[in-house]
């Protein structure tokens, strides 16, 4: 398997690990997106299909678009298609720190592989069908966490919290 020891994951996730429901997302926290745009922009970004397709405006601009699928990859219009984990890893090996950014199997899937997980803890619990798996403290340690902001239009509660491989 390539090596990449700069693989990030990017997540926002409700207190019961909810990331989704109907392939959207639960909440919408503007500086939140902000920071993931300023995290990721000039870097590869690896999604799904579904995540993919989930966007308003695709391919997100000023990042490589790679996107898993079983698929032929019609309709990915702007994107590198692959088939595989490998495959991904591959197309980022030139990149000083790409970022998984979903759905929730492609997370799985590349949890084993990830050194750095910035994590965006919504202080709420979300009716969802989409879910990311509890951090392992025994894989991950938590490095920093943000203060606590309240979001102005919804009033959600949102921490920033970043976690390194042990």
């Amino acid at each position: 398997m390539t090596e990449n020891n700069n693989l990030s994951l990017i997540v926002a996730v409700a207190d019961n690990w909810a990331i989704g429901k109907d392939n959207n997302l639960l909440w919408h926290i503007s500086d939140d997106l902000k920071r993931f745009k300023a995290l990721t922009t000039g870097h590869c970004i690896i999604m799904g299909r579904k995540t993919y397709e989930s966007f308003p405006k695709r391919p997100l601009p000023n990042r490589r678009n790679i996107v898993i699928t079983h698929g032929d990859g019609s309709g990915l219009e702007g994107c590198e298609v692959v088939h595989s984990v490998q495959e991904a890893l591959e197309q980022c090996e030139s990149d000083e720190q790409p970022f998984i950014i979903g759905g929730a199997t492609v997370y799985r899937q590349f949890l084993p592989f990830v050194a750095r997980i910035y994590l965006t803890k919504v202080f709420a619990t979300f009716d969802a069908d989409t879910f990311f798996p509890p951090i392992d403290t025994e894989e991950f340690r938590e490095v920093s966490a943000s203060e606590i902001f309240t979001d102005e239009k919804s009033g959600l509660r949102y921490q920033y919290m970043e976690y390194e491989r042990v």
